[in-house]
């Protein structure tokens, strides 16, 4: 039996003992395996130098090994995203309606867990205790399968996390991690059929198209992030700074980071060299259409490719466009229906950017940073679908459960 096989059945093997567990039962796992990384702080961060040190010999960018570095304010961070999702309402056995039929039958509608959850994501080891928490939360067990730049790192917070576990009424064998980092793992669970019930993957275009066109057990598509902000021809200038800097250099890893910058023509003409230049300050490479490169002489020439490309770096786009129209016709053309955003004080502008952009979250004056379960409030995040299937945007706990229908009656028989 393949390691893929053999712990995907394990976590099977706890999905009847999950749907019995009361939600301070779980929220008291979360506790004790937040505690549990915390404690073990020093093993963990140990850990992820050996992944630090294997990127950097591979070569690895500094942005993308900030993705994957850990230290102890970042492992705090990740532990009190545990504490959020303990203390958030337990979506399990709501009841979202109830009706009854004219031959007497009533019936309930509840959520329930999905079952077994495989997550299949790349270099971000936070992703390891966010996915987990989650899907314990809502009943569900999970089968995790991290990037091998990450391996050492989830290692050994999935062996932290098992011990904490085995201290509390929560199954470890819940909690698995896939270990194999050749593309062979990832081939075998998408067609784990009857094993697995649903598979989210998270990371770049390559990784989830793979999934999607491949994967046999049902996927709940993550999207990669081509995300916009428009600054429309009233935008504040000031307020127009302080969103696009944060929207690009706050931290150009992650896929809610912009990667292009449309701007009205005629702000453009009176604000944008000032606008290159903070861009300039804060390190970040330029690549604009032609009317761009006229106004920033050391802007470099933007192609198609740059405008479909997500880059996770220090590179941002710029686009001039004459109005609200062509810019949204750039947004549907290049976006990933993850985060747009518009900068206007004009209402109607701003009315129908908001209804007519086709994304997961539509901005008005603000960063698309924000698209974030954390900051939604929605503790951690499973990721951010840009599907349109049951769940959109920041995937919480209500996004990891299905419904169930309690029918009862007295003696009812079809006619």
């Amino acid at each position: 039996m393949s390691e893929v096989v053999n712990k995907a059945t394990l976590a099977k093997e706890t999905v009847g003992s999950l749907v019995k567990l009361t939600t301070d039962q779980k929220n008291e796992a979360l506790l004790v395996m937040a505690a549990a990384l915390q404690h073990e702080a020093a093993a963990i961060i140990a850990a992820n130098a050996e992944d630090l040190e294997r990127g950097r010999q591979n070569g690895t960018p500094e942005s993308m090994l900030d993705r994957l570095a850990l230290d102890e304010l970042r492992i705090a961070g990740i532990a009190e995203g545990l504490r959020q999702i303990a203390v958030l309402p337990d979506p399990v056995g709501d009841t979202l309606e109830t009706f009854e039929r004219p031959n007497g039958l009533s019936v309930e509608k509840i959520r329930v867990p999905l079952g077994v959850i495989g997550i299949i994501y790349e270099a971000r080891p936070n992703v390891t205790v966010d996915a987990a928490g989650l899907c314990l939360k809502t009943g569900n067990a999970v089968v995790l399968r991290g990037g091998s730049s990450a391996l050492s790192s989830n290692r050994k917070i999935v062996e932290v996390l098992h011990k904490a576990l085995a201290t509390t009424a929560l199954p470890p064998n819940a909690l698995q991690l896939i270990e194999d980092p050749s593309r062979a793992s990832v081939d075998e669970m998408l067609k784990l059929n009857g094993l697995l019930d649903v598979i989210i993957p998270r990371g770049g275009s390559s990784l989830i198209q793979n999934v999607v066109m491949n994967a046999t057990v049902p996927v709940i598509e993550t999207g990669a992030g081509i995300c916009h902000t428009y600054l429309d021809a009233d935008a504040d200038p000031e307020m127009a700074l302080n969103i696009s800097l944060n929207a690009k250099a706050q931290r150009p890893s992650v896929c809610n980071s912009m990667e292009t910058l449309i701007v009205n023509r005629d702000y453009a003409q009176v604000h944008l060299p000032a606008l290159a230049e903070a861009f300039r300050e804060a390190n970040v490479e330029l690549r604009g259409c032609p009317e761009t490169v006229a106004l920033v002489p050391w802007a470099l020439p933007a192609t198609e490719q740059d405008y479909a490309t997500e880059y996770n770096d220090y590179i941002l786009n710029i686009k001039i466009v004459g109005d609200l129209d062509e810019a949204m016709g750039h947004i549907e053309r290049y976006g990933t229906k993850h985060s747009e955003c518009i900068v206007s004080e004009t209402t109607d502008h701003v009315a129908r950017f908001l209804q007519e952009v086709d994304a997961a979250a539509v901005y008005h004056n603000a960063s698309t940073r924000f698209t974030d379960g954390f900051e939604f409030g929605f503790g951690a995040e499973i990721g951010i679908s840009t599907q349109k299937l049951h769940a959109r945007g920041p995937m919480g706990l209500p996004a990891l459960t299905s419904t169930k229908y309690k029918v009862y009656g007295n003696g009812q028989i079809r006619g």
